[in-house]
């Protein structure tokens, strides 16, 4: 993570690094890097979900008076020129005042690149995931924030539904490779059947079930054809989880449970999981 920080500095002008309740030891690097490195660091001393660590660097980005915002995970790898490559496609783009955020190519350690997210008609991405997205400001003055009530999964997907159905544009930039693995995949086989299952922890299981059966509610009526695209690929990856992943009982009651609480509106954190 401290060489991807390196890497990041080099291409942007200022970095916010939001820790979620890492370990004491985890924390002291982080502190010593920041003093070295010179980025600042928030410490939220607990986990308060990757929605509510995305808008404090958002918050403070636009304080700062930044017009642009790049997001990214601990554990995502930019390849060289990655800012210029996204910024490129938006100056290039005939649409460029409409876009209201900017992905890479995600490139799996094994996979090689891949494509991640579906296409609408026009072209357009209909969502994508948010580590390695370059984001005009703007966007959150006119749609708001991420979801802090979604916690963990479906945040970045729930957020590209709500610039789609506020009409505002998603766009690829061929030229951005990030080297990014949602999950931990690995290889598994059923009757002949070869596919890579995503191995997230059950209890990661329960709020992606909870989060995309909220959004599934939510945008149906305005984004039916996202939506039923969303849906496809939800039960694509059930039957991989269920099919070739360890600890089936447990994801299965954590997808219950999920499921169940997206139909009550049930949102925030969950113990016991």
């Amino acid at each position: 993570m401290l060489e991807n920080l390196q890497k990041v500095l080099a291409e942007v002008q200022e970095l916010v690094v939001v820790d979620n309740g890492s370990s004491p030891n985890e924390l002291d690097a982080l502190k010593a890097a920041s003093q070295n490195f010179g980025f600042q660091l928030i410490e939220n001393g607990e986990n308060l979900g990757i929605a509510e660590a995305l808008n404090q660097g958002v918050r403070q980005a636009m304080n700062a008076g930044y017009r642009w915002v790049l997001l990214l995970d601990q554990d995502s790898t930019m390849c060289d020129r990655f800012v210029e490559s996204l910024f490129k496609t938006w100056l290039s783009h005939p649409r460029r005042d409409q876009i209201a955020s900017i992905h890479p190519r995600y490139m799996h350690p094994q996979l090689g690149c891949r494509p991640v997210a579906p296409r609408a008609r026009d072209g357009t991405l209909m969502w994508c995931m948010s580590s390695g997205t370059l984001m005009p400001t703007w966007i959150f003055h006119k749609i708001g924030w991420f979801a802090s009530d979604f916690f963990i999964d479906w945040v970045d997907i729930e957020y590209c539904f709500r610039i789609r159905e506020a009409g505002y544009l998603i766009t690829e930039s061929a030229e951005a490779i990030l080297l990014h693995e949602p999950g931990q995949s690995a290889p598994s086989s059923v009757l002949g059947f070869h596919f890579w299952p995503s191995h997230h922890s059950p209890w990661r299981r329960y709020y992606m079930s909870r989060n995309r059966v909220v959004v599934f509610r939510r945008y149906f009526r305005s984004l039916p054809l996202c939506t039923l695209k969303a849906m496809e690929r939800a039960l694509r990856d059930i039957a991989k989880c269920f099919l070739g992943e360890r600890e089936r009982p447990r994801k299965f009651r954590n997808f219950l449970l999920g499921t169940w609480d997206g139909l009550m509106g049930r949102m925030g954190t969950r113990e016991r999981l």
